[in-house]
Formats: C-alpha cells, sequence, structure tokens
C-alpha cells in the first residue's frame, strides 16, 4: 500500500522516502492542492492509499467511517522534513505492519 502525503508534510518526502514507501504520492501530485479532508479521503479510499498527515482530523474520520483508508498521524509539532523523515525510518517496520494489519485503521507516530 502507498503512502498519501498530505498537505501539512513536505512533498519532498516523496522522493526522500521513496526507498521505504514506494510508489507513495502528494497531495500536490494528484491534484488535491487545495482540497479539504473528505476530498483526501475520498481520493485516498479510491486509489488504495493510506494517508499520512501530522492533522489529527484523520482520526476522527477514521473513528466515524473506519478504513479504507488508513491514516496515520504525524505527532511532532513544529519539526523539520529532516525530523519526519528520520521518525518514519525508524518506524518504517511499524507502518509496515500497520497497512498489512486488516483490522487496524490509524497509527499515532510520535518521537522516541
Amino acid at each position: 500500500m502507498k503512502l498519501l502525503w498530505d498537505h501539512n508534510l513536505s512533498p519532498r518526502l516523496v522522493r526522500k522516502l521513496a526507498d521505504v514507501f514506494p510508489d507513495s504520492l502528494h497531495v500536490a501530485d494528484v491534484g488535491l492542492a487545495a482540497a479539504d479532508d473528505a476530498q483526501v479521503w475520498s481520493y485516498a479510499a479510491a486509489y488504495g492509499c493510506a494517508i499520512a498527515s501530522k492533522d489529527s482530523d484523520f482520526l476522527q474520520r477514521s473513528i466515524l467511517f473506519g478504513p479504507p483508508p488508513k491514516a496515520i498521524q504525524i505527532r511532532c509539532g513544529n519539526c523539520s522534513t529532516a525530523e519526519i523523515e528520520a521518525l518514519l525510518r525508524r518506524h518504517a517496520s511499524d507502518v509496515q505492519a500497520f497497512l498489512l494489519d486488516e483490522t487496524a485503521a490509524f497509527l499515532v507516530l510520535g518521537p522516541d
């Protein structure tokens, strides 16, 4: 499963993490640069993506609607793209296990 990086994450993450999360996309890459959460949610569900975001709103959508899509919240406050990349690399196996778990809907990742 590929990741769909939300507005609040750098589009550079697509390239920087291509070795760990191949085929991932940024919302700007698929014409969703100005989209609201409902549009991002619908796109991710239709195209088999899991949403990666710093936005807690996707937790609410996960509770209300369940997967698909799955959602990953990155809780690191005001952090750099390099810090987010490092966090996702450290937790790559956790993310992969989450994506493969048919019962899981939402994953929260934060600083260790």
